[in-house]
């Protein structure tokens, strides 16, 4: 039987400011209970016009979940973990790591965030990180679709990252006119981030504007589903998310993901004591 997807949920960010200070604003893209959004966490699209060279950020903790940050516009980090437009990063917090993101001088840029569930059992997985830089990430171009496959498999395009949480995420721009069907697993939760123009979406074509988010449908079926999408007389650009649900129960509490709140008392008191590992010290793949 053959399944399609279509449109169930259109959700619309606000954006608010940002904790970088002024010239940060941040748009939480995921909205409601995660067990409607597993395994996705939250989405944060920060927007950052800094006009300053004021320090910003600084050191942080992480544990049990992995940040996936595609970075739209601009740089940010340091060698050897540097970003620049185009470049995507999965970094598994698991057993538990610190952060740092500071920025030190002016700087222009646009970063989506996105903190994946991690399944119970890779819950304290190895801390670990991989990059993978615009120019490398597989790329599929025809009848005015262009598709930038940065996990997962798509459109015959299949990412080098690894996942503990199966998950496509693709940045697709169409030409005015233009129209495909991608196919994904009907049992993946799956969302839409519409960055420029309009999105028909199913076979009903609902539309999807600038900066809204459309959630399909979803099926228990693990089959290959169908999801049509057109545009109209100008193109657009959207980022495709789809992953597994994990079905586990998740406990939140600041910067940790934990089973329990004994969980997330035990984190704080590795953390404290100092016996999280800087991301840094982990050999990037």
């Amino acid at each position: 039987m053959l399944i399609r997807r279509k449109l169930s949920k259109i959700h619309t960010p606000q954006g608010q400011p940002g904790f970088l200070g002024p010239g940060h604003i941040a748009r939480p893209v995921i909205s409601g209970s995660f067990s409607d959004s597993d395994p996705f966490i939250l989405l944060m699209d920060d927007m950052l016009d800094k006009k300053d060279n004021e320090p910003v950020g600084g050191p942080h903790p992480h544990a049990g979940f992995e940040t996936v940050s595609l970075l739209l516009e601009g740089e940010m980090g340091d060698e050897p973990h540097k970003m620049k437009g185009g470049d995507f990063q999965i970094m598994t917090a698991g057993s538990g790591i610190v952060h740092t993101e500071t920025i030190e001088k002016k700087a222009k840029m646009r970063l989506l965030q996105l903190w994946l569930n991690l399944p119970k059992k890779d819950r304290a997985a190895a801390p670990r990180l991989q990059h993978l830089s615009f120019e490398d990430a597989p790329v599929l171009s025809e009848n005015g679709v262009f598709i930038k496959l940065y996990s997962g498999s798509l459109a015959g395009l299949i990412s080098p990252i690894q996942n503990y949480t199966p998950l496509i995420l693709a940045d697709i721009t169409m030409e005015a006119g233009a129209g495909t069907v991608l196919q994904i697993p009907a049992n993946y939760n799956t969302f839409l981030y519409i960055l420029s123009g309009d999105v028909k979406v199913g076979e009903d074509k609902k539309l999807l504007n600038t900066s809204q988010a459309g959630w399909l449908d979803l099926s228990d079926e693990a089959a290959l589903s169908d999801l049509q999408v057109s545009v109209g007389e100008e193109g657009t650009r959207f980022i495709l998310y789809a992953a597994k649900p994990t079905g586990d129960n998740i406990v939140s509490h600041g910067p940790f993901i934990a089973d329990s709140s004994e969980d997330i008392q035990r984190l704080y008191r590795k953390y404290r004591q100092g016996n999280m590992k800087h991301i840094s010290t982990v050999v990037g793949e």
